[in-house]
């Protein structure tokens, strides 16, 4: 039997960042069907080195792949949202919309906007539900992601609930 094609997350740096914050980056890797894409540009944006070390070890270890945008009607989409969003998010939503893959981030307004009108509220993650994920595929207890999220929450990053278990009822 052939096992089920693995979906495809195109990930922004803000995500990346929170994973990297918990030491979590490596989930990305374990997460069951799932693989995880950055555009060459929110590789770009991930530039304080502690940050940065992490991720270029991820990559070497092929915990992450870096996609390039070379389809034209990509670049073409890229280039119209970046005169109202972000490089990074752009060309997530870019590769997103292109190639038929999720999006994970925790970018609000505008960029969600795009990202609802563009692949769907279905295919739109954040950092929340990459915890879910590997709370249900058994990487991590509630306990984990509890003491995740109060981490997170030092480092500006707030959750709209106070536990994971609330998330899993």
């Amino acid at each position: 039997m052939t096992p089920p094609p693995n979906r495809v997350i195109v990930t922004d740096a803000n995500v990346l960042i929170n994973l990297v914050h918990v030491r979590r980056l490596d989930l990305c890797g374990s997460l069951p069907g799932h693989e995880f894409v950055i555009p060459d540009h929110v590789s770009v944006e991930v530039s304080r080195a502690p940050h940065r070390a992490v991720l270029d070890d991820a990559i070497a270890r092929r915990v992450i792949r870096v996609e390039v945008i070379t389809d034209l009607a990509a670049v073409g989409l890229f280039t119209d949202l970046t005169t109202h969003i972000g490089r990074g998010e752009a060309a997530c939503l870019a590769l997103a919309n292109e190639r038929g893959w999720s999006v994970a981030s925790d970018e609000k307004r505008r960029f969600r906007r795009e990202a609802e009108r563009l692949i769907g509220s279905d295919r739109i993650l954040g950092t929340a539900d990459l915890f879910v994920l590997a709370i249900r595929g058994g990487l991590l207890s509630l306990e984990e992601a509890d003491a995740d999220k109060a981490l997170l929450e030092q480092h500006r990053f707030k959750m709209s609930f106070a536990s994971f278990r609330d998330v899993m009822r």
